[in-house]
């Protein structure tokens, strides 16, 4: 019985930014437990690649998360494939390191469309699809920096994006809980993706792995698990939270006590 928890056999699955690292991992990690997986993403040549590895059970749309009628066209392309879309990843992102004193308006608009306005778009969309069902699973990645603030601020827009993206999780819980559908989000601490990979070598891995409990920077595959439990009928009573994924980053003051 507990194995049929967690089975998504029948289910249907959209992975945003599912072509490169946390998305990738979690695309590929919903196919293996049965369900089929449908990926969104702007890079054509990158979504050939994953598309040959979900199969034929698989798809992959070219999408913009901050083009509202290309979500509206992925969402309507997802049903029309597989008659259904039980799951939402919303993990597209992006970052910005800049100082607040030095990062412009456009950088600003940059990273919170496609972090906090994309996740909004594709929850409308999808939840619409959802709502017809009677059931569904949005499961937003946020990150430990929508918790507590990095420990010389920067990253400014990327912050207050995913604070807001855990907003957004709560929100959307209460109203789409009379129609079946749970929301819920992953806080990553800090993973090697392509995102981070600026950070390898670098002193700033070392002060990291020493500032996590765990010893060490999460892999994509850390993730996986948590994804699926939230995917699945497991988590069916669960709405509205937000799970850190972080080795014990926040659960520690952080203090180098020697």
């Amino acid at each position: 019985m507990a194995d049929g928890l967690f089975s998504l056999d029948g289910r249907v699955a959209l992975v945003t930014g599912g072509n490169a690292g946390i998305g990738h991992a979690l695309a590929l990690a919903l196919r293996a437990a049965g369900a089929k997986v449908a990926i969104g993403a702007r890079r054509p040549d990158r979504n050939a690649k994953v598309l040959a590895e979900l199969g034929s059970d698989g798809a992959a749309f070219e999408l913009d998360v901050t083009d509202e009628a290309a979500v509206e066209r992925t969402v309507q392309g997802v049903v029309s494939r597989f008659g259904r879309l039980d799951i939402l990843v919303n993990n597209a992102g992006t970052v910005n390191r800049k100082s607040v004193m030095e990062l412009d308006r456009a950088a600003w608009d940059h990273v919170m469309n496609t972090n906090l306005t994309g996740p909004f778009l594709c929850t409308k969309h999808a939840a619409r699809a959802m709502k017809s069902q009677g059931s569904g699973k949005i499961i937003n990645i946020a990150s430990v920096y929508g918790l507590v603030a990095p420990s010389k601020g920067l990253q400014v827009p990327y912050s207050v994006s995913k604070s807001g993206v855990i907003a957004l999780t709560r929100v959307n819980a209460v109203e789409l809980a009379a129609y079946g559908i749970q929301v819920n989000a992953i806080a990553p601490g800090y993973y090697f993706t392509e995102m981070t990979a600026e950070l390898s070598g670098t002193q700033l891995e070392q002060t990291l792995k020493r500032r996590t409990p765990s010893g060490r920077l999460g892999e994509t595959d850390d993730l996986t698990g948590t994804c699926l439990y939230l995917a699945s009928s497991a988590s069916n009573h669960v709405t509205g939270v937000c799970i850190p994924v972080d080795g014990g980053y926040l659960a520690s003051d952080g203090l180098d006590r020697g």
